[in-house]
């Protein structure tokens, strides 16, 4: 498989990323306060956006792999199937809902945070890209 970089690919990248961003916004999943009333169960508005986020995902990846649907580069688009490991799943889905918890971002709105100018975006950035590199440092010591 051939990967091409074009101008009107990244364009297109770009505008879709700022429209996600718009998405995000808009419906307030960058809002500290909507996600401690998720984790506080004092309101449905998050599990919301969530549950029909994966439920678009789903219906989505069907309309894929039934429709045969190609890349941008016209490459056949391939779901490969990835063995559940529970140590693994649960250790890193408790780490990374520790770190949503305390800082009220994941990736897309750390970004986001970052572009509407709120200082604790960089933080959030610089403790994203610690924790990336040490996992890169870390991964062969992690048992499988």
């Amino acid at each position: 498989m051939e990967k091409k970089f074009n101008l009107k690919n990244i364009l297109t990248s770009i505008a879709i990323g700022i429209y996600f961003g718009v998405i995000l916004t808009e419906s307030q999943a960058v809002s500290w306060y909507r996600i401690q009333e998720m984790f506080y169960f004092k309101s449905f508005h998050m599990f919301g956006l969530l549950g029909s986020a994966i439920a678009t995902g789903a219906i989505s990846l069907w309309i894929i792999k039934k429709l045969k649907i190609k890349s941008i580069n016209h490459n056949p688009i391939e779901v490969k199937d990835k063995p559940f490991q529970w140590k693994a799943n649960f250790g890193g889905g408790v780490l990374f809902g520790l770190g949503w918890g305390l800082t009220g971002a994941c990736s897309a709105p750390l970004f986001i945070s970052i572009g509407l100018d709120w200082k604790i975006g960089l933080i959030l950035l610089v403790g994203a890209l610690i924790g990336t590199y040490l996992y890169a440092l870390l991964k062969d010591k992690i048992p499988h």
